[in-house]
């Protein structure tokens, strides 16, 4: 195959128009190309008056070899890719017992994919319910406020990103061809095969709960194991290894020990009785950097024409961004998971506290767009000392928001904010949210500095994104989840200072999102398939 990059077509080409420019590029007849594939897709907008699409495209033509020994232009090469191998499945120690994947995110999901697909059988503890069941409990929740803290935004099958925009790209560097397995996967399991070269790819909530189902029955047939409503309360340990772990079935209570050589620690960034845990039997943690800060809604009209030009915004989907601004007390403040024509959520947990998050559907047609706006915190900034400070500083915020809302979430427009001055009303466009809300005086949710590196924040902001900061801008709190606030250390071998215990993904502070907290699940996997043969005991 042939690889052309930078190639130029109108965001309104056809696919006719895309083979004669691939023809003209490498100086061959239309009829001469065999096939070709795209490999990526994206948005040229630095002139307003003609936007277009950028493609890198692999084309497989007649005698490709003098095709390429003609074409000089740097943007024709032949064709590389990074295919992924799995490591073959070690002959050396035996598991006992089928490996135990804790928490059903991005992070054990994967792990447990390629676990069972390479003949592990794994078990699956999450201690939310399956994604269809857990579906009603949110929805419930956002239209009666009546709050299930084992089944919400944050506990469940899919994990926290499954009531996301599921965005799927990732700034980690991939030298191993994680990312596009991760994206085959989803497209093996449901999803459009598109997200294969978008630029920033996403699936949207609505489609990746049934990809999630799927991924799951695929798992079962594979051999895996899943039990829901499972929460682990505790740990047993042997000479420094792991034995058994402690379950409780939360529906009835009911306490049971399952012995295991190997689990696998995928807990999630809101598993906040589980980091107590872990700090009782002695793992190795420490509090680490993350951000805080408010949701904030524009009309999506506004984004996409900003971005894109009157003209072409009508013609291409729901336009992005992402901003960063970097203030002269040194804090970073900059937009988060966001939401093109996407819903505010409350995505809270725990009972007294209060926190949201964005989500979008596939289609992305919602009236406004939505992102948080964070401002960086770190261990300084916590009143309490130790792994867990960070917790703390989340939880004290969280509490002080559902104070101001009432348990509902509170909202204030920015020029109010901005005044310490309570909102009345929206002003010219409302709110696109899932949950109760009300007008709440956010200004008083933060400490000083903070507050006031939001307010610059937004204003240095709008000077890459113009009217960013405008005073209708609808501002809803607390958003506080946007990372864990704790690492579990671990070490070369990927194991924790507990042997046969695997730290993974977000909750353990080694992923911020979808696409990073899968693909650290399958390192995870590739390192137990390193080290372990597949377990005797099966069942």
């Amino acid at each position: 195959m042939i690889r052309i990059q930078q190639l130029k077509l109108p965001i309104t080409h056809t696919e006719k128009q895309m083979l004669q420019k691939l023809a003209k590029t490498l100086r061959v007849k239309p009829e001469e190309i065999l096939n070709y594939k795209i490999r990526r897709q994206s948005v040229d907008a630095r002139r307003k008056q003609d936007v277009s699409f950028v493609y890198t495209v692999d084309v497989e033509t007649k005698d490709q070899a003098n095709v390429l020994k003609r074409n000089k232009s740097s943007h024709v090469s032949p064709a590389k890719d990074i295919i992924y191998q799995f490591p073959d499945v070690s002959k050396g120690t035996l598991l006992k017992h089928p490996p135990v994947i804790i928490g059903s995110g991005p992070a054990g999901l994967f792990c447990a994919y390629l676990l069972a697909e390479h003949g592990y059988c794994p078990i699956i503890l999450e201690r939310g319910k399956p994604v269809e069941e857990r579906t009603r409990d949110v929805e419930q929740f956002w239209q009666k406020n009546v709050l299930n803290p084992k089944s919400n935004v944050q506990f469940g099958e899919g994990g926290a990103g499954t009531f996301s925009d599921g965005k799927l790209n990732t700034l980690v560097k991939d030298v191993c061809g994680r990312n596009q397995k991760v994206l085959e996967i989803f497209i093996r399991h449901g999803a459009p095969k598109r997200i294969a070269y978008e630029s920033r790819p996403h699936i949207g909530t609505d489609l990746l709960k049934e990809i999630i189902s799927n991924m799951r029955h695929q798992i079962e047939i594979w051999g895996g194991t899943y039990f829901f409503d499972t929460c682990v309360k505790d740990m047993e340990f042997s000479h420094g290894r792991l034995q058994a772990l402690i379950c409780e079935e939360q529906t009835s209570g009911i306490i049971t020990k399952r012995e295991t050589d190997l689990a696998v620690l995928a807990i999630g960034h809101s598993a906040r009785d589980t980091f107590q845990m872990l700090l009782h039997r002695d793992f190795h943690m420490e509090a680490k950097s993350f951000a805080v800060g408010l949701r904030v809604e524009h009309p999506q009209a506004m984004i996409s024409q900003t971005q894109y030009g009157k003209e072409a915004a009508k013609k291409l989907p729901a336009a992005s961004y992402k901003l960063t601004a970097n203030l002269e007390n040194g804090r970073g403040v900059y937009s988060f998971c966001m939401c093109p024509g996407g819903y505010v959520v409350n995505a809270s947990s725990e009972a007294g506290r209060l926190a949201v998050n964005g989500m979008s559907y596939h289609a992305r047609n919602g009236k406004n767009a939505n992102s948080a706006i964070i401002v960086t915190v770190t261990p300084q900034d916590f009143q309490e000392n130790g792994p867990l400070a960070g917790v703390a500083f989340q939880q004290r915020l969280e509490e002080s928001a559902y104070k101001l809302g009432n348990g509902a979430v509170p909202q204030q427009l920015f020029g109010d904010f901005e005044k310490k001055k309570l909102s009345v009303s929206y002003g010219s466009f409302s709110s696109e949210i899932k949950g109760l809300h009300t007008f709440g005086a956010l200004h008083e949710l933060f400490p000083e500095e903070i507050y006031n590196s939001f307010c610059q924040g937004m204003h240095q902001l709008a000077r890459h994104l113009p009217d960013f900061d405008r005073q209708d801008t609808i501002l809803s709190g607390v958003e506080s989840r946007t990372s864990s606030p704790v690492r579990i250390t671990r070490n070369e071998a990927f194991e924790s200072n507990w042997k046969g215990v695997y730290p993974c993904g977000e909750g353990a502070g080694y992923a911020g999102g979808i696409m990073s907290a899968a693909m650290d699940g399958m390192k995870i996997a590739e390192a137990v398939a390193k080290t372990y043969d597949t377990p005797i005991d099966t069942d």
